[in-house]
């Protein structure tokens, strides 16, 4: 067996593993919101009851198969659950291959980087569906996972591996994530008597922080999270202004600058749309997980040159 066979079935394991945690997340995704129990009872069909035997619950394989339908009831089963599976399946291939790049580096060290970083993965993806579908961000995949992120940034120290921050940098990046968005949040709300971002994207920064460390990985993840969330809050805003536009004032006695004024404020308060922001940090953290160093070295590239200009 050559070299680029071995490596391409060790990223294909890498691919089986994420495919069935896949169908692990879907479980946390759709007991997690209700508080209940991810562990028992085991799946059953949202529309009948009926207990899923083994040989319907494979990853993907069993909603083809099934032609996206409960084999008793016959109810529609929404196509998210293979969906989440096959993309938490590429996206583990892919971490592994950006954690592990040649097989020369498959020792202790590089496997529990690819398991630390992969319960990384696993937590913001599942978060992402959760905050979008619910408009929360459960404490098992932030807060609660801090720990996670110190105690593997302390043991990848031990075990010599260089790509993860060291525990003081850690524990910094934490306290700074999550300290940092809490005084934006509350900055905010002094300032306009309003809430912005929620207290749980305080917990998902320091969760992001233990992982990465406080700068320039934070700011990083901010900035991408906060120019997708814009976009896509605004494109929100936009096709619903255009698909439902706000009409022009008509109560009499009004002067025509008044009118623009009610007309304008209406606008604004179309533009105002409540986009759960926990995905987008979450889009950040994934982002600076797979391109960090190369966006690193093209920011101090760029603060160099910008340097040398005010020189």
């Amino acid at each position: 067996m050559n070299h680029d066979t071995a490596y391409a079935i060790f990223t294909g394991y890498a691919g089986l593993l994420g495919l069935l945690f896949g169908s692990f997340m879907n479980v946390c995704i759709s007991r997690m919101p209700e508080d209940r129990s991810v562990v028992s009872p085991r799946s059953a069909c949202p529309s009948c009851g009926t207990p899923i035997a083994a040989y319907d619950n494979i990853p993907v394989l069993s909603w083809f198969v099934l032609r996206g339908r409960c084999r008793h009831c016959k109810a529609s089963i929404s196509p998210l659950y293979p969906l989440v599976e096959a993309q938490f399946a590429v996206l583990a291939a892919l971490l592994f291959r950006r954690v592990v790049p040649d097989l020369g580096n498959l020792d202790t060290a590089h496997l529990v980087a690819f398991t630390w970083y992969f319960w990384l993965c696993f937590a913001v993806v599942a978060m992402a569906f959760i905050d979008l579908r619910h408009s929360i961000i459960p404490d098992e995949f932030s807060i609660y996972s801090v720990p996670v992120g110190v105690g593997g940034a302390t043991l990848l120290g031990f075990l010599g591996y260089e790509g993860a921050p060291t525990w003081q940098q850690s524990l910094v990046g934490a306290s700074a994530g999550g300290l940092g968005i809490a005084a934006i949040i509350g900055l905010y709300w002094v300032i306009t008597r309003q809430e912005g971002m929620g207290w749980g994207d305080a917990k998902l920064m320091a969760l992001f922080g233990a992982y990465f460390g406080p700068f320039p990985a934070l700011f990083a993840v901010l900035m991408i999270g906060s120019t997708t969330g814009a976009l896509v809050g605004g494109s929100a805003a936009l096709a619903q202004i255009i698909a439902r536009p706000p009409e022009w004032p008509s109560a009499p006695g009004l002067s025509t600058p008044a009118r623009l004024g009610q007309y304008l404020a209406s606008v604004r308060r179309r533009f105002q749309v409540a986009v759960p922001f926990g995905p987008f940090l979450g889009m950040g953290a994934v982002a600076w997980l797979f391109f960090g160093q190369s966006l690193a070295m093209r920011w101090s590239g760029a603060i160099g040159r910008v340097a040398d200009v005010l020189r």
